[in-house]
C-alpha cells in the first residue's frame, strides 16, 4: 500500500479494499484520538486504534520512498506498459470484488454508480496546475494526497500532479530528506545551512502535517458515511474506481516536464498481447486474494 501511494493513478485505498483490510483500517484512524496525539501522549492517542496495521502501513509508507518505490519507478522506466498493464488489471478484479459490496441494485444506486463513473472520468482527463511552494497550499496538498488512502479510487499522487506539485513534494523534496538524513549520520552538518534544502525540508514538514490531518479527519467522515449511507457510499465508490481506470490506461505517454498524459489506442500485435496477459494477471491476483479472504471468514 506504501507503494501504491507513490505511484500516479493507483489508489492505496483500492489495496485496502483488494487485500480486505481497507475496513479495519479505516476504524483504526477513526478512532485515533486527535487531542491525545496533539499533545504527544502517544499510548493513549492509539489506545483504540489496530496500532501493529498502522505501524505496518506507515512504515511501508516510508520504507517504500527509499526502497520500493526506486524498484518500481526502474520497472516504469523498462517495462511500463506491463506495469501499467498489472495496475490495471489490478483495479478491474477490484471492481469485480467490490460488487459484492452494493447490498441493493435500484434506480439510486445505479444513479450513484454513474455519477462515480463521470466524477472519476472528469478527474482523469484534467490538465495539471503549475508548480506552488507556498506552505498553505503545500499543507492544503498534504491533506488531499492522503484521499487515496481514505476514498478507493482516488489517487493521491494524481491529485498532486493535478496541483502541479508531484515532483516538488514527491520527488524533490523526498531527496532532500534522503540526502539530509545521510548528511546528519556522516556528520556534514554544513549541509543543512543551504537555503535550498532548509526550503524543501520545511516544505515536506508542512506537507507532512496537512498528510497526518487529512489522515485523521477524512477517515472519521467517511466512517461516518459509510455507517449511515453505506449502500450510497459504496455505489459511488464502486463508480469512482471504475471512472479512475481512465488514469490507469496502460497505453499512454507522459510529458516529463509538464506530466501531462496522452491517452492513445494500441495496435494489435505481440506486445498488445503481453499487455492483455499482464491485465489478466492482475484480475486474477485480486480475485486468488478475494476467494482466499471469503474462506478465511467462513
Amino acid at each position: 500500500m506504501g507503494t501504491a501511494n507513490k505511484v500516479p493513478g493507483v489508489s492505496g485505498g483500492v489495496v485496502a479494499l483488494a487485500l480486505n483490510f481497507y475496513d479495519e483500517l479505516l476504524n483504526s484512524m477513526k478512532n485515533i484520538n486527535i487531542k491525545n496525539l496533539l499533545s504527544f501522549k502517544f499510548r493513549d492517542a492509539f489506545k483504540n486504534s489496530n496500532k501493529s496495521l498502522l505501524l505496518y502501513i506507515c512504515l511501508g509508507i516510508i520504507i517504500s520512498y527509499f526502497s520500493t518505490s526506486k524498484l518500481l519507478d526502474f520497472l516504469l522506466n523498462k517495462y511500463e506498459l506491463l506495469v501499467w498493464s498489472v495496475f490495471f488489471g489490478l483495479v478491474i478484479g477490484t471492481i469485480i470484488h467490490l460488487k459484492q459490496k452494493i447490498n441493493n441494485w435500484n434506480n439510486k444506486s445505479i444513479s450513484l454508480i454513474i455519477l462515480g463513473i463521470i466524477t472519476g472520468l472528469i478527474i482523469s482527463y484534467l490538465d495539471p496546475m503549475t508548480e506552488n511552494t507556498n506552505l498553505l497550499f503545500v499543507f492544503i496538498c498534504g491533506i488531499l494526497s492522503i484521499c487515496g488512502m481514505i476514498i478507493p479510487g482516488l489517487s493521491g499522487s494524481f491529485l498532486l500532479i493535478l496541483l502541479g506539485n508531484y515532483v516538488l513534494l514527491l520527488v524533490d523534496s523526498v531527496n532532500v530528506l534522503f540526502d539530509s538524513i545521510s548528511s546528519i549520520i556522516s556528520g556534514d552538518l554544513e549541509f543543512l545551512q543551504n537555503s535550498y534544502i532548509t526550503s524543501r525540508l520545511k516544505i515536506i514538514a508542512v506537507f507532512t502535517l496537512g498528510s497526518v490531518t487529512g489522515l485523521v479527519l477524512l477517515s472519521k467522515v467517511m466512517s461516518l458515511l459509510l455507517n449511515r449511507f453505506n449502500n450510497s457510499i459504496q455505489s459511488i465508490i464502486f463508480g469512482f474506481i471504475i471512472g479512475s481506470l481512465g488514469v490507469l490506461w496502460p497505453w499512454k505517454t507522459t510529458n516529463p516536464e509538464n506530466l501531462n498524459i496522452t491517452r492513445y489506442f494500441p495496435e494489435i500485435n505481440d506486445s498488445f498481447f503481453i499487455a492483455i496477459l499482464h491485465i489478466l494477471i492482475g484480475i486474477i491476483i485480486v480475485l486468488i486474494l478475494s476467494k482466499y479472504e471469503r474462506s478465511k471468514a467462513k
